[in-house]
């Protein structure tokens, strides 16, 4: 698939006549050669997945995708080093944003497109295996999703139709954010570029202004919904084309990423009308753009909110970490931990109140299944050491603390932008040091598949008979 994807980009250089078409070319009869012996290799092999072969497939999937679509960029003749290439390509593949290229400008167009079809890839290969294979692999509470998965299977029994239907369903989310795109005066080339980067809530733009090269009103609002429509369960989305609309706005994860997008708007506004000075409606326009993009991980951005004062800067930051919903092409710790955190702390905050009294935490009006609660607990702990550890590595690097900390947190977060001169809002990822671009590309992979997946691969007891 990845090799078939190459031959877009290929044909639109070709069309213009640039001559990175050969490098796209090359890169496809590569890629097609190495997955066309893998598939070779294992055609006759009857697979029976267990969970020791689903994470070690999983994290090798992810690695060898990330460098197999770096080559065209490392072949191309906008010069990037290997170490951009993969920086690049994992960037893209795990819908970061976070970018080492300059003057986009003035890029081919083959390289633009390719970067917004990585993360488009990336986008839908999110969804599938928070659908399909995080909650067979029970990683950081992902198991609660088993019996929503399970329902969705009733009606489409093979999971094949399954990934189709969800497929169908993102093409079409796509296509529509394309054709409104254009009709508030997009090309259709930034248009399709800049669709396939909102619905997978990636932040890859054709402009290094971003966002802020338009400055138009009606093509914001058309990205705020289709970011927040990328924020979403994707299952709901099969389940309301199935005729059950219920689930859309009945969910309780999707009423708490409503309500903390709501909230954060509101006071970002109020903030900027009575600290900056703005006018309301700017104020709105400004704090509604920002915040869906930074909570969603999309990053794209409209103006430089590192110059907006400490309360902007801080909210931003915690923004960041929050997430969106399971099951959508966002990252972070996402908003069902958040509620299972609640639940869990509020029953032991009863359980202290009546010493007695048995409460079982909950979680969307049902009581949670075993190992939930400790799953998640779990998580928590083990980003924020991750977290840590990615802040201290940079550091090492010679990176200053703000640049460091917002590093770390947009790579394990998969949101782009970070904060400071460097790689804030206005900056880009190309002065790091070569070692800090591959911390952060290690960063971002973690952050993608829910850092256990990862992780568990370095202990001594996975690698046992």
């Amino acid at each position: 698939m990845l090799a078939i994807s190459m031959i877009i980009p290929m044909a639109v250089d070709l069309a213009v006549g640039n001559p990175d078409w050969k490098d796209f070319f090359l890169s496809s009869i590569l890629t097609a050669f190495f997955g066309g012996m893998a598939v070779i290799g294992t055609s006759n092999i009857a697979l029976n997945i267990v969970p020791r072969q689903g994470f070690l497939m999983i994290t090798i999937s992810w690695i060898a995708l990330s460098l197999f679509s770096a080559l065209p960029l490392w072949l191309c003749s906008y010069d990037l080093s290997f170490v951009d290439a993969v920086f690049e390509s994992v960037s893209g593949l795990t819908t970061t944003g976070s970018t080492v290229i300059t003057h986009l400008d003035k890029a081919p167009p083959g390289i633009l497109i390719w970067r917004a079809m990585l993360q488009w890839l990336g986008g839908i290969g999110v969804v599938l295996m928070a659908m399909s294979v995080m909650p067979f692999l029970k990683v950081g509470g992902m198991q609660l999703f088993q019996t929503e998965l399970s329902e969705s299977e009733k009606a489409l029994p093979r999971l094949t139709k399954l990934a189709s239907s969800i497929g169908g369903i993102y093409v079409c989310l796509t296509i529509a954010c394309a054709i409104l795109y254009m009709m508030t005066g997009m090309t259709e080339f930034d248009a399709f570029a800049h669709a396939m980067s909102t619905i997978s809530t990636g932040g890859f733009s054709t402009f290094d202004t971003s966002f802020a090269h338009y400055h138009k009103v009606w093509t914001e609002v058309v990205c705020i919904i289709f970011m927040i429509l990328g924020g979403l369960p994707f299952v709901l989305y099969l389940k309301a084309v199935n005729g059950n609309f219920r689930p859309l706005y009945k969910d309780s994860q999707v009423r708490w990423f409503l309500s903390i997008v709501g909230a954060s708007i509101a006071a970002l506004t109020l903030y900027l009308v009575f600290h900056l000075g703005l006018d309301i409606s700017e104020a709105l326009r400004r704090a509604s753009f920002n915040v869906v993009s930074i909570v969603t991980g999309t990053g794209f951005i409209n103006g430089d909110y590192g110059q907006w004062g400490g309360f902007a800067v801080s909210l931003l930051f915690f923004l960041m970490v929050v997430g969106a919903c399971a099951g959508s092409t966002t990252c972070g710790i996402k908003i069902f931990r958040f509620q299972i955190l609640y639940s869990i702390t509020r029953t032991q905050l009863r359980q202290l109140l009546h010493p007695h009294g048995v409460f079982i935490p909950h979680y969307n009006g049902k009581s949670m299944p075993p190992g939930v609660a400790g799953s998640v607990m779990s998580f928590f702990c083990l980003y924020a050491f991750c977290f840590c550890g990615l802040a201290i590595a940079l550091s090492f690097t010679g990176l200053d603390f703000l640049t460091a900390m917002s590093a770390a947190a947009t790579a394990i977060s998969n949101v782009g932008p970070g904060l400071g001169e460097i790689i804030g809002p206005s900056g880009t990822f190309q002065p790091l040091p070569d070692s800090a671009k591959w911390i952060l590309s290690i960063g971002m992979l973690l952050g993608r598949l829910e850092i256990f997946t990862v992780l568990i691969l370095l202990t001594p007891q996975f690698w046992r008979r």
